[in-house]
């Protein structure tokens, strides 16, 4: 699934001059070492009660997604651009991002929140977050 989200966002025409998974996320220590940078992992799941009273389990998992996107103001004279940047990049991501069959997913994607997680030094780091269904099936 992540994959594929991935590849998306990094078709031709891409603002992004890096991305990644969780893994790439977790070993940057003070900023990426590109960027516009884009980083997409599963953040949760929950699940409900299986839907079928009788015979095999079949249950609805929610999966979110995050996507953490970051760009900082390269010339350092115009304290707005970076602000500017992570808009413009936000509208990317969503517009490929919304309505998106994810593989391995049952249902398309779906925004569900967005949050500035610091903007430290002109970097800017933007959560969003998606989500999509999968449904998860006794196996005989």
């Amino acid at each position: 699934m992540i994959r594929s989200i991935v590849e998306r966002l990094m078709e031709a025409g891409t603002p992004f001059r890096i991305a990644g998974g969780g893994g790439a996320l977790a070993s940057i220590t003070d900023r990426p070492p590109q960027v516009p940078a884009v980083y997409v992992f599963e953040a949760t799941e929950n699940s409900v009660l299986s839907e079928r009273a009788t015979g095999p389990v079949l249950q609805r998992s929610a999966v979110d997604i995050d996507v953490v996107i970051v760009t900082e103001n390269l010339s350092g004279t115009d304290e707005f651009a970076a602000a500017e940047d992570i808009g413009n990049l936000k509208s990317y991501v969503r517009g490929k991002l919304i309505g998106f069959m994810a593989a391995g997913a049952d249902e398309p994607l779906q925004h569900v929140t967005g949050e500035l997680q610091q903007a430290v030094a002109g970097t800017i780091w933007f959560e969003d977050v998606y989500t999509t269904v999968r449904y998860i099936k006794e196996q005989p």
